[in-house]
């Protein structure tokens, strides 16, 4: 039977929310959800959700350590941003963090969202503005509060297809047994 790991670092709560949404669509009983912050031992599972809120367009530390540990294992990324709505930003911070799953796994792919952001970040944007800058302040503002209703139900739900759809081309390459 095969196991599956949801695995997670969160900051604010967001990519603890997308974690347990995913978790939720896991299929069968032989599953297990841990925050890396409670977790050292993460070599439970054969197919793995590794989750992380972002910083400078990567992960932090301990979920790169984590991912560049795990050997013949299934992985797949989900994540949060505060920069939302750019696929293209989404597909830079899969690329940054992708890089180190070792060769030996096989990448199912990624999912991420925006998600809300501390307010300190919000007051650092507007003690930043200044008359030359006021239209690209102005616009990470604009930003910052989108984000403040992130991830919602649509993430969410987003959050959840994602992992049906894994399953179900695990199934379809016979590498699922529940």
């Amino acid at each position: 039977m095969m196991k599956t790991q949801v695995l997670y670092k969160s900051r604010t709560g967001n990519t603890e929310k997308l974690a347990k949404a995913i978790f939720e669509a896991v299929p069968g009983k032989s599953k297990d959800i841990q925050s890396l912050d409670e977790r050292k031992d993460y070599k439970m599972g054969d197919v793995y959700f590794i989750g992380f809120w972002t910083d400078r367009g990567t992960a932090s530390t301990d979920i790169l350590d984590c991912l560049g540990s795990l050997q013949g294992k299934k992985i797949a990324l989900f994540g949060t941003c505060g920069m939302g709505g750019s696929p293209e930003y989404y597909k830079r911070i899969e690329e940054n963090v992708r890089v180190f799953i070792e060769d030996d796994n096989q990448y199912l792919g990624a999912y991420f969202c925006q998600g809300k952001m501390p307010m300190a970040v919000r007051e650092k944007y507007t003690a930043m503005r200044t008359q030359k800058n006021a239209r690209q302040i102005d616009a990470m503002i604009q930003n910052f509060d989108r984000a403040l209703l992130h991830p919602d139900a649509k993430d969410l739900e987003g959050a959840r297809a994602f992992v049906t759809e894994i399953y179900e081309t695990l199934e379809k390459d016979g590498g699922r047994e529940l």
